[in-house]
């Protein structure tokens, strides 16, 4: 069993923060998407990882490599973007023919990951939502099993739409398709869907059988982050690295402070993740994920993500700053 996981998009929806970080090492509840992702698939006894970067891939490269030592990391570099099909099959030759859980770089999903990995049939995660027109969909019958799956269909006859966890038994089939759809430039909205993949697949008899997530945290903009972190946060419990120098402050909990943080005269919480190295002085900060190295001063911030190296000082307000920026409110 091998991991795929395409963490290769520009993240544009999360501009500031992007033009310096990867989506994928966006901080969240004191970890990073990646990060969370990982560790859920090495818990479960998966060793094997391949990584399809594109965009500040040498960042990710790095962070794995410091971050999870011990894996079997392969990197593949996807250079020109032309979707999420063409990336899948970019990793053929890493992938040879052993089986694969593919699992998309912005989703983070509660769900049995063992269960799914010994599963002795392909699976594919599904969600109920409300305007399924933006997702692939899924047509699912009353055992469970998948007929057939559309990539953004304009008159969605389902609304359980695919989360991005794929787990593919048949991947010499799934490589047979892809190819096949790139050489024939079957593409959705100017792009080589790995849903028009899957839907071959079925049509050669492949079975494929639906889960469903228990949760889905979606990570694709400023307020669906801050929305994640907060519930991510209540999930894994206040964290605090013992190596800080705290004076004159309330913690509310929960909260998630890393490592050599200073922080005086100060309310922080709830639901605020703070990076490492950060200074924080007489300021009220909560419901905000605030980046490493920064350094506030006398704010109040509410629902703000900050990004690294950053300093800030003033009044009260609600924030969106990129990496290695000064403001002054006052």
């Amino acid at each position: 069993m091998k991991a795929i996981i395409p963490v290769a998009g520009a993240g544009t929806k999360l501009r500031p923060h992007t033009y310096t970080q990867p989506k994928a090492l966006i901080p969240i509840a004191g970890k990073t998407v990646l990060s969370i992702i990982v560790e859920q698939l090495q818990e479960a006894g998966v060793q094997e990882f391949i990584f399809i970067t594109g965009y500040l891939g040498e960042k990710i490269q790095d962070y794995i490599k410091e971050t999870f030592p011990s894996i079997n990391s392969t990197f593949v570099n996807q250079g020109e973007r032309q979707g999420l099909g063409h990336a899948i099959l970019l990793t053929k030759q890493a992938v040879q023919n052993d089986e694969v859980m593919i699992v998309l770089g912005d989703t983070i999903c509660e769900y049995n990951v063992k269960e799914v990995l010994q599963s002795k049939v392909s699976m594919l995660a599904v969600k109920k939502v409300d305007d399924p027109r933006n997702f692939g969909v899924a047509e699912v019958e009353e055992e469970g099993r998948i007929h057939k799956v559309v990539e953004k269909p304009h008159i969605p006859k389902s609304n359980m739409a695919l989360v991005g966890i794929y787990k593919i038994i048949e991947t010499s089939m799934l490589f047979d398709c892809l190819e096949a759809n790139f050489r024939e430039g079957v593409k959705n909205r100017d792009e080589y869907s790995l849903t028009d993949a899957l839907q071959c697949m079925i049509e050669k008899g492949t079975s494929f059988q639906s889960f469903k997530v228990l949760n889905w945290f979606d990570c694709g903009n400023k307020d669906s982050l801050l929305e994640s972190n907060a519930t991510l946060l209540k999930k894994f419990g206040t964290s605090i690295s013992p190596d800080h120098r705290f004076e004159n402050v309330i913690i509310v909990e929960p909260v998630s402070i890393g490592k050599n943080c200073e922080i005086r005269n100060s309310i922080i919480g709830p639901n605020v993740a703070v990076g490492d190295n950060t200074t924080i002085n007489y300021s009220i900060i909560k419901e905000s994920i605030i980046g490493s190295y920064a350094d506030l001063f006398d704010i109040v911030l509410e629902e703000s993500l900050i990004g690294s190296d950053t300093e800030v000082k003033g009044e009260t307000r609600s924030l969106n700053i990129g990496d290695n920026t000064e403001i002054d409110l006052g």
